[in-house]
């Protein structure tokens, strides 16, 4: 009989204590694996991390940074000064091109560049070099369409870059400035707003190939600002009126051939620059063509002798200070001798005997002089800070210069003298338009400013200018008296060239010699013509100042050249803003219309500034009769036409002082 075999524990089959055992091993084999595992990705993760990260983006990743489009600059009025848009900037990796002659023969007419400027580029040497930035649309689609047809993609290729633009060329250049290729404010407005405009900067990558190639580079095109901050600046220039403005200066090149000229145009009531202009300018758009003195915003930087326009301040002070009065009488000598030096009249002859008024009138420098000595130098200095001069007004823009003013310990009697004429201390063209601004304004001084408010993406208001008053320079009653002396000086006087007729005009000339910068002294032949007056006299709504640096004419008096150009201002804004005439206007016949709207100084005897006279009414009257009226009131009477009184220059209503001429246009 057989017998089946019998097996046991130590047959193969393992016993359940060593199939656990064995388990249990496998489990710890498995955690010590992970654990190492863990720690040797945590080792990577962390320790080697960066030195891993910057071995694959040296190796396949090209890291930069786009600049998105910087925020828009508008006028007043919401026209576009300045915008963005994203263009393309052209590169070439010089390692893998091929034939480079080929390559810019081929390239050249389709970018605008010379051939052998981009030889040169290429001759770098290198994995990258640009070509071509910020280029317009029409070039960057003809290389691209060029890198397809002829397989260029492994040297050639474009990375998104904003770019800006100007659409209105040169208008408002020097105020606006330019943008540099790195998104950069270099000056004007871009550059004392980058911070609050400057397009947000994103950092991205392009992963290439081995060869250098770009892979997946539609991501370029696909940038989007994480949060988008770009705020928009609003100026309170007028662009309209900055066109009319910088026309007018246009006019002045051509006819007078200054070396340079400069224009602005203020609200005296809240000092918004309402125009700002420069001769010469530049286009933004191409700013690289143009010359760095082109650039410079003249209104800010140039410091220049004022001359007789000065005298409106010297005037004030003295009116102020009870030195003279409108009807004091002067004899003029024709010229004076201080501290040895001579100083005589534009017209190097005398006036003779001569009232206040008319020395404002004529401009006449002896009699200034002598009001100079009177109120001194600290009083002179002191008067001439509170209109703002000697210390930067703090507009929004880069560049201001702070003028030069006297130490009053520090002055003799010919520098009282001279700076009592507007020579021996300098100034910028925006410290006398402010200053201007505050005889406009009933005596008070206000802080320009060009920015009106900055707004955020969504169009909320982010930040807003409020006028600021700085102080009052002269009282209000001082005030009438001199905007009636100035209003002569251009109805009557020097300034009559800066007249519109139908309106009433205040003003003054200035004519000053250059100085030696070189040798010191003053230049032979070489003057600063100027006007700065405002309108409408009864509502000042505008002050222009016109200034022409060294005019290549022989006829370089502001009165005679600076004036005109200020008319064509006037006339042009009066048309523009719709303001009325206020007084008949003259037509070639000396005949006159009836005006549009009544004058608003039809001052009541309780507001006449004492020892003064309120212009009476003529109209209808005959010559006889109005010639008795203003003889009883003390005033004299220039007669134009005959027949019944039609028109009157000053107007009814305004204060002027005894025996002021009023110039009545009767016809029949």
């Amino acid at each position: 009989m057989s017998v089946l075999p019998k097996y046991s524990n130590a047959d193969n089959r393992p016993s359940p204590r060593q199939a656990q055992s064995r388990i249990i091993l496998i489990v710890v084999s498995l955690i010590l694996a992970f654990v190492l595992l863990s720690l040797r990705y945590i080792w990577v993760q962390t320790i080697l991390h960066p030195e891993l990260l910057a071995r694959v983006q040296y190796q396949a990743e090209d890291q930069y940074t786009v600049h998105l489009p910087r925020g828009s600059i508008y006028d007043r009025n919401n026209h576009e000064l300045a915008v963005s848009n994203m263009t393309k900037s052209l590169y070439v990796d010089p390692n893998h091109v091929d034939d480079p002659q080929t390559l810019a023969n081929d390239l050249a007419p389709l970018i605008n560049m010379p051939a052998a400027d981009i030889l040169k580029k290429i001759s770098i040497g290198g994995g990258f070099v640009w070509l071509k930035r910020q280029m317009e649309p029409a070039e960057s689609d003809a290389a691209a369409k060029l890198i397809k047809e002829k397989s260029y993609g492994t040297c050639l290729g474009f990375r998104e870059e904003s770019k800006r633009y100007y659409p209105n060329k040169m208008l408002a250049a020097n105020v606006l400035g330019f943008v540099g290729t790195d998104d950069k404010g270099l000056d004007g407005i871009e550059q004392s707003m980058d911070k609050v405009i400057q397009g947000q900067a994103v950092n991205t990558a392009l992963f290439t190939d081995t060869l250098a190639r770009p892979i997946l580079d539609s991501v370029l095109s696909n940038v989007e600002p994480q949060g988008n901050s770009r705020k928009s600046v609003e100026l309170t220039i007028d662009s309209t009126i900055q066109y009319i403005t910088e026309q007018a200066l246009d006019k002045a090149m051509a006819e007078y051939a200054p070396a340079a000229a400069t224009a602005v145009v203020m609200d005296p009531k809240t000092a918004e620059i309402l125009a700002m202009a420069s001769r010469p300018s530049y286009d933004p758009n191409n700013f690289a063509a143009y010359s760095s003195a082109s650039w410079k915003n003249k209104a800010v930087s140039f410091v220049y002798e004022p001359g007789s326009t000065f005298k409106a301040i010297v005037a004030a002070a003295a009116l102020q200070e009870k030195i003279v009065g409108p009807n004091d009488i002067f004899v003029d000598p024709g010229y004076l001798m201080i501290d040895g030096r001579r100083i005589q009249n534009w017209s190097e002859g005398s006036f003779g005997t001569v009232s206040f008024t008319k020395i404002i009138e004529e401009s006449i420098n002896t009699g200034f002089v002598h009001i100079g000595l009177g109120l001194g130098g600290d009083r002179l200095m002191e008067y001439a800070r509170k209109f703002g001069f000697g210390k930067k007004t703090g507009v929004e823009l880069p560049g201001e210069e702070q003028g030069i003013l006297f130490d009053p310990k520090d002055m003799s009697q010919i520098n009282i003298a001279t700076t009592s004429i507007g020579q021996s201390i300098a100034v910028t063209p925006l410290q006398m338009v402010t200053a201007m601004s505050a005889i406009a304004n009933k005596g008070v001084l206000m802080k320009p400013h060009i920015i009106k408010k900055i707004s955020n993406p969504d169009g909320s208001v982010y930040e807003e200018t409020k006028p600021q008053e700085v102080r009052r320079a002269i009282d209000v009653q001082t005030d009438q008296v001199l905007t009636s002396l100035l209003e002569k000086v251009v109805s009557e006087g020097g300034g009559s060239k800066a007249s519109v007729s139908g309106y009433r005009i205040a003003g003054k000339t200035g004519t000053a010699q250059k100085l030696d910068t070189v040798n010191g002294g003053y230049l032979s032949g070489r003057y600063i013509a100027s006007f700065c007056g405002f309108a409408p006299v009864e509502d000042p709504q505008f002050v222009v100042l016109v200034i022409l640096d060294d005019p290549h004419k022989v006829n370089y008096y502001g009165g005679q050249i600076a004036a005109p150009i200020a008319h064509d201002i006037f006339s042009a804004i009066f048309r523009y803003l719709h303001i009325e005439p206020s007084v008949p206007i003259k037509d070639d016949n000396a005949a006159v219309s009836a005006p549009k709207m009544q004058t608003s100084q039809q001052t009541s005897a309780a507001n006449i500034p004492k020892g003064m006279t309120a212009v009476p009414d003529l109209s209808g009257k005959t010559i006889r009769d109005a010639t008795q009226i203003l003889k009883n009131l003390q005033l004299d009477i220039t007669i134009i036409g005959s027949g019944t009184a039609a028109s009157q220059s000053p107007a009814s209503g305004t204060p002027v002082a005894p025996h002021t001429k009023i110039t009545v246009h009767f016809s029949p």
